[in-house]
């Protein structure tokens, strides 16, 4: 069995809670596979090769494979990409063998994980391609599907990005509503540092906020729905005190623009929250 584990993440809880959402367990009549049982042999056996369609980036075959050896431990399951891979449309990923009830029971939730991450890793590598630029780094934020966070943003870093702030414990990041109740920038940045927070994040989207920020002890400037010729100005005044992130209105069409203006980020939302499945599928042939 493939050796994989993710810090934070419950890979057994997550097979598990998946599969009884499937199966239905704890329903009326839940509990099993009413197809599989009723039409497939308990004998029979299966060989399958889930494979991809279009080109993608790879993610999160490692927890299909859990998926599997959940309901056929004895499964043999042949991993043959890495995780984060590139490949071309037709690349076979994954060659198994065991019980055919196991596997038709496990593949939806097999495959929807590495669809769904391989989606966001694919985005992603679109993004750090377009961007084209080894001195800027792409961030996702925290705009993930409740409870798929910790996969989403690995995902993410399959796809050749790095992870902001996994949430809301690990970083101090002052938005436009924490200003608005603190008055200004800069109580709103003392008060965080007072509170003794280390990392503090602070957006403005104005140029006038910049110094304040800085002076009351940010560590970081979030430079908020700049266009290019704002964002140099805002990097130049902060002359490298601090590294600058570049956030809102950038997509595959702004994204060259806005990194190539000294920002040492820029983040992207929809590579979490938006970003298509993966066309990849699984074939299946009786032994």
């Amino acid at each position: 069995m493939t050796q994989w584990s993710l810090e934070g993440f419950d890979l057994d809880a997550f097979v598990r809670e998946t599969l009884a959402e499937d199966l239905g367990n704890g329903l009326p009549g839940g509990g099993h596979d009413v197809t599989s049982e009723s039409v497939i042999p308990a004998d029979a056996r299966f060989s399958g090769v889930m494979d991809s369609r279009d080109p993608i980036s790879v993610a999160g075959l490692p927890i299909a494979e859990a998926f599997f050896r959940a309901l056929d431990p004895d499964m043999e399951i042949e991993i043959l990409v890495a995780e984060g891979q590139s490949v071309p449309a037709g690349s076979d990923l994954m060659r198994l063998s065991g019980n055919a009830r196991a596997m038709l029971t496990a593949e939806r939730s097999a495959l929807n994980t590495v669809q769904h991450l391989s989606g966001i890793a694919t985005m992603v590598r679109e993004y750090v391609d377009t961007m084209d630029n080894p001195d800027c780094t792409l961030l996702d934020t925290r705009k993930t599907i409740p409870g798929l966070r910790h996969l989403e943003k690995y995902a993410v870093r399959m796809g050749g990005g790095n992870n902001h702030r996994m949430g809301l414990w690990d970083a101090a990041m002052i938005k436009d509503n924490h200003v608005l109740v603190a008055g200004n920038v800069a109580e709103a940045v003392r008060r965080a540092r007072e509170a003794g927070t280390e990392t503090i994040i602070c957006e403005v989207d104005r140029l006038d906020q910049i110094e304040p920020a800085l002076e009351a002890g940010a560590t970081r400037l979030l430079l908020d729905n700049m266009e290019p010729d704002t964002l140099r100005e805002a990097v130049a005044m902060v002359a490298g005190r601090v590294p600058t992130e570049a956030s809102g209105g950038i997509n595959l069409q702004t994204i060259k623009a806005k990194a190539a203006t000294g920002v040492d980020y820029v983040s992207v939302g929809r590579l979490t929250q938006s970003a298509p499945a993966a066309d990849i599928g699984l074939d299946f042939t009786p032994l």
